[in-house]
């Protein structure tokens, strides 16, 4: 039974991921800090699709969490046949205010995280010569993103390291794909103090669609997936605009000061 390993999985497009996959009949690995919404998730999914749920309850903000879930993993007898890298948060405020704690962990959830599960999953794929990652970047990839300076960095990280790894497994039999979404209502805006900036003022995405499009996307190998025609516009201007002109534009949807 193929499974697949989904981080960040307790709620919001984490958890629409889980739903996807199990009703496309795999089994899973959920990661994520909270073991009491992982469970229910579980139960949920056990209860619905019959497939069966191994919870992992891992802050990936930790440098040795990856290998925790690699360890949880071989410890059940599992191989990961589907990666999806989609834990991730941000804070917005100017970077000299933001505690220097916060940016490490960002960065250690964002990046450090995302590398270490793809390296220690991804050569079992190439030795089957099947298998897929599924990364989750931001639109914020494509431009500089002042207020939120370390979160947007982290996104385009994300975004190049995708595409290398793509470039690299091409022929292998490995699908390899990078989601990028716009605004999206999930638990992320209220965490990061995104809920009150004009970013998500008007049209926003759900979890569902941004999920299913994620999934479609690494199905049909897709390197880069953005989300809606409305954020695939925004990225086509965006590579037309000066970026030091896409930094004032961005600081202005975002700051609260």
């Amino acid at each position: 039974m193929p499974v697949a390993l989904i981080t960040g999985a307790s709620a919001g497009i984490g958890k629409e991921f889980a739903k996807l996959f199990a009703a496309k009949g795999y089994d899973l690995v959920l990661v994520a800090r909270r073991k009491d919404a992982l469970e229910q998730l579980a139960a949920e999914i056990k209860l619905t699709y019959g497939r069966a749920s191994h919870v992992v309850a891992a802050d990936l903000g930790c440098s040795t969490a990856s290998q925790t879930v690699h360890e949880a993993v071989k410890a059940v007898g599992l191989q990961v046949d589907v990666l999806v890298n989609n834990a991730g948060y941000g804070l917005n405020g100017p970077f000299a205010k933001v505690p220097i704690e916060t940016h490490a962990d960002i960065i250690q959830v964002n990046i450090s995280a995302l590398v270490q599960l793809t390296r220690i999953f991804l050569p079992g794929m190439l030795e089957r010569s099947n298998g897929g990652v599924l990364n989750v970047a931001s639109t914020a990839a494509f431009v500089p993103g002042p207020m939120m300076a370390v979160y947007y960095a982290s996104k385009a990280f994300v975004l190049s390291f995708t595409e290398a790894l793509a470039n690299e497994v091409s022929g292998t039999g490995i699908k390899v794909s990078c989601l990028c979404p716009g605004a999206t209502i999930t638990e992320f805006q209220v965490r990061s103090g995104m809920d009150k900036t004009d970013v998500f003022k008007g049209a926003v995405m759900d979890s569902v669609t941004v999920a299913k499009l994620g999934v479609d996307g690494l199905e049909r190998n897709e390197t880069v997936v953005i989300c809606g025609l409305k954020n695939q516009l925004a990225v086509a201007a965006a590579h037309l605009v000066p970026r030091k002109v896409s930094a004032s534009l961005v600081r202005k949807l975002q700051d609260l000061t």
